[in-house]
């Protein structure tokens, strides 16, 4: 340690090994964590460098927190401390989603491990509907928000049209509504900080001037860029042109880069349309097992969108080719995570250094805002579609003129299933339980529910 303060590298490696470790609860909960050590335990960098980095990191595509933690790693110790931290951010929870994925295709048929995943689908949904309350609280403040955030659900839910698409479109409105002058789409909001008298920039270990390197610097963000592009595309192009486009592989590739590039507004924003792709276009996994690997993700430290390594583990375990199915499922957890998360590199190293102009820009603000409130019907969306398939055995296909919309079938409605999701949601929201021990509670009944062969 310098004498102002500031860490050393190695200093700040155990820290970020020590926060990747420690990162369950989502987004909210990494931020605060973050905030918790970063700036008010080790006071390293100040509370206004805090928010502005967060603020930069939430108009980007991917999980906002670790992206926070790159750029945060990146302004104390430059681009190898950027890519320290965000490396050490993600690695625990891949282990542990690796070595759950093995148990899960090894044991899924046992009644035990059946009963875990019963009791992990009930507080996945009582989760996600916490989530989208939570976040709509925020994002929609007025009927223009109302409208949008109807409209992106409609338009998941009714018409079927690309995930992709609803974002842009939102982000479109909101930009435009902001150059016309519309009030609306004005920014608010915020994250909350230490309680008491904020750390001023001045009196952190970093100081309120900006290093050196954190300056704007077209040259190097466009280097710097370029590398991280070539190491993220050029995988994917690799096997396009080898395999083929109709390689699992492959598709893993083009469809999770994909996801790289319009996941904004976190992780449930995006895995209706992720759930829905891999279970009725691609076919990589049941409706049940997507639910599964969300209740993977939520009781293992790290972003909850790396629940796309599972998505891919079991696409590749049952269409692994001329490969051993547990080598191919490895290889494809691994590609998947790398093809989410190497853009989070880039995205940080190529915005980094021009983040105020970045910050000041009104129109990016209010576009943020629109998708925002879209994300709310998404998510409204992604709660209705886990509900269905959490609380009902069976789903009827209605034929419309425009495509077929799943509705469940009232009778198939598993009794035990609704009691134990609405007992989740009351522990959630009456008695404020933990993530953690809401998921430990209830898988412990699954388990138990599992061992006398009730489900």
């Amino acid at each position: 340690m310098s004498e102002n303060g500031f860490p050393t590298l190695a200093q700040a490696t155990r820290i970020w090994a020590r926060i990747g470790f420690l990162s369950f609860g989502g987004p909210a909960g990494q931020i605060a964590l973050m905030h918790r050590i970063i700036v008010e335990e080790k006071r390293w960098i100040g509370e206004q460098r805090f928010l502005n980095a967060l603020n930069f990191c939430m108009l980007l595509p991917g999980p906002e927190a670790q992206q926070l933690a790159i750029y945060l790693g990146w302004l104390m110790h430059r681009t190898l401390g950027g890519i320290i931290a965000g490396v050490l951010f993600i690695t625990p929870g891949f282990f542990a989603i690796l070595a759950l994925s093995y148990l899960y295709v090894v044991l899924g048929s046992v009644p035990v491990v059946e009963g875990l995943f019963f009791g992990l689908k009930a507080a996945v949904l009582a989760i996600v509907v916490q989530a989208l309350i939570r976040i709509a609280s925020r994002a929609v403040r007025n009927r223009v928000m109302i409208g949008i955030a109807a409209m992106a659900f409609v338009a998941l839910a009714v018409f079927n049209i690309p995930f992709p698409i609803v974002v842009l479109g939102a982000g479109l409105i909101g930009y435009a509504g902001t150059r016309m002058g519309m009030t609306q789409f004005s920014g608010g909001g915020g994250h909350g900080g230490a309680k008491g008298e904020a750390l001023a920039d001045a009196d952190s270990a970093l100081g309120a001037n900006l290093p050196a390197h954190a300056r704007p610097n077209p040259g190097w963000a466009f280097k710097i860029s370029a590398v991280l592009a070539a190491l993220w595309l050029g995988p994917v192009a690799l096997l396009v042109l080898v395999p083929g486009p109709e390689n699992v592989f492959t598709q893993i590739a083009l469809f999770f880069s994909q996801m790289a590039v319009v996941t904004f507004g976190g992780a449930y924003a995006v895995l209706a349309y992720v759930a829905q792709e891999a279970v009725q276009n691609y076919g990589w996994l049941a409706p049940g097992e997507m639910l599964d690997g969300l209740g993977m993700a939520e009781t293992t430290p790290g972003p909850l969108i790396q629940v796309l390594q599972f998505v891919a583990f079991i696409g590749a375990w049952r269409d692994p080719g001329p490969l051993d199915p547990y080598l191919a499922a490895t290889l494809a957890a691994l590609l998947a995570t790398w093809v989410t998360f190497t853009p989070c590199f880039l995205w940080i190293f190529l915005g980094a250094p021009f983040i105020e102009r970045l910050r000041e820009n009104a129109a990016l603000s209010g576009a943020l805002s629109a998708i925002t409130a879209a994300v709310v019907g998404v998510i409204a969306n992604l709660a209705l579609w886990f509900g269905f398939h959490t609380l009902f055995a069976q789903q009827l296909a209605l034929r419309l003129p425009w495509g077929e919309l799943d509705l469940p079938v009232p009778q198939s409605l598993n009794l035990l299933a609704l009691a134990l999701a609405l007992t989740a949601g009351i522990a959630l929201f009456r008695f404020k339980i933990g993530v953690l021990p809401l998921i430990l509670g209830t898988s412990a009944v699954g388990v138990a529910l599992g061992l006398t062969g009730l489900v």
